[in-house]
């Protein structure tokens, strides 16, 4: 099985395999307002946590997710008051911690953005934003109970 951690001082998503090799590192955005487990903080939660669904296989890369319903495509179908669009897959992370236990709750994922030239910085509303590429390939590698951690 592989796991996966993500640094929020580096932005990066590692990959590995259980020996510890790297199987390989994204660039990610983690929230703009930094860590926390609060509902409504826009904080992403840190500490350890499993994919427990796994939404959009087999869809285009380019594909808009509204309430977790793929609902149109990147760009022709965005709202005009959509900058900031989950798109291509989505990672639902459920926390495994005391305090992260509200994260399912909190609609916490690992998923596409239509902001790349952002990766690399924290500017996300709390999920972890990747490449529609990125998380493309990582969505193939993972499966549900994928161990994650975010420190």
């Amino acid at each position: 099985m592989l796991s996966c951690i993500v640094s929020i001082a580096q932005q990066t998503l590692q990959l590995e395999r259980n020996d510890g090799s790297i199987v390989n590192i994204y660039p990610v955005s983690t929230a703009r307002l930094g860590t926390g487990f609060q509902e409504g903080s826009y904080q992403t939660p840190t500490g350890r946590f499993c994919i427990a669904q796994k939404i959009g296989d087999g869809l285009p890369d380019s594909v808009i997710f509204r309430g977790r319903i793929p609902c149109g495509f990147w760009p022709q179908d965005a709202l005009p008051d959509e900058t900031d669009v989950i798109m291509s897959r989505i990672l639902r992370l459920q926390g495994l911690d005391p305090e992260n236990a509200n994260t399912w709750d909190r609609y916490i994922y690992i998923h596409g953005t239509n902001h790349i030239n952002q990766l690399g910085t924290p500017c996300s509303h709390g999920c972890i934003r990747m490449a529609p590429e990125h998380i493309v390939e990582l969505f193939d590698l993972v499966e549900e109970g994928t161990p994650i951690l975010i420190s």
